[in-house]
């Protein structure tokens, strides 16, 4: 009897693997067929449908999501180049990817080998480029106008480092954006939100809206939790369809 073609053999996927700055776990989720979480240095990073980029998984991820379809939904306009500052699963690249086939999404990560193993692990789609290097560096060596959206996921640790939370940060993000462009930032906080306030205050020098996305109950949490600070380049003003989710504007 003739044999059949032999199939290649399965990827690995599940399993610790070393990269630059740790190591990175990849652990099944038993509640879904071909999702995954991926923990960096055991902290849960990002979570990852095969075959579903839309799929997010971390709240603050969807209000980013969220957010960024909404705002350019109003403006009639789709956004061609995303600036995301820091890798991990490479969730809201796949996802821009998907939702706006025509974009670029840029991806800038100091940790190569992390950003290698995403990359072969889920086949990320063309759309997707990496940089290798300083989030700050990256954001000031961008063309004067020449990005739609830039998300800021960085941290070392619990914290974000203070190069990316400072006001010459904040200019640059500025400046690197096109007029009506949107900066998100995931920010680690604690009660009364004071990271937030003094993120939001630099930010007010620079964008002409800035304000801070969250749940209700996120937002009178008294634990340590995520929330999204936003700026805004121009006239526009950001509003969110799900009820669930509120986006504030704040004012110093």
């Amino acid at each position: 009897m003739a044999r059949g073609k032999p199939r290649s053999p399965k990827k690995r996927i599940i399993g610790t693997y070393p990269v630059d700055t740790g190591t990175v776990d990849i652990v099944a989720d038993p509640l879904r067929d071909g999702a995954f979480v991926v923990e960096l240095n055991r902290v849960p990073s990002s979570y990852v449908v095969l075959g579903a980029p839309r799929v997010l998984g971390f709240d603050y991820m969807e209000w980013i999501a969220s957010a960024v379809r909404t705002h350019f939904s109003l403006l009639c306009a789709s956004p061609t180049t995303l600036l995301h500052l820091g890798a991990a699963g490479c969730s809201l690249p796949r996802f821009c990817a998907d939702v706006w086939p025509e974009s670029n999404n840029i991806v800038v990560d100091i940790d190569r080998a992390l950003c290698e193993l995403i990359a072969t692990t889920f086949d990320l789609p063309p759309q997707i480029a990496f940089r290798y290097g300083d989030a700050g560096a990256a954001v000031d060596a961008m063309p004067a106008g020449s990005v739609d959206v830039i998300i800021r996921d960085v941290f070392a640790g619990p914290t974000t480092p203070e190069h990316v939370a400072s006001p010459a940060f904040y200019r640059a993000a500025a400046a690197a954006l096109a007029p009506g462009g949107i900066y998100l930032a995931n920010v680690g906080d604690r009660v009364g939100h004071p990271v937030s306030a003094t993120e939001l205050t630099g930010m007010a020098e620079v964008f002409d809206e800035v304000g801070i996305i969250a749940t209700p109950e996120v937002l009178s949490s008294r634990t340590y939790g995520n929330v999204v600070v936003y700026g805004l380049r121009g006239d526009s003003s950001l509003t969110l369809p799900d009820a669930d989710i509120r986006a504030l504007q704040w004012r110093a």
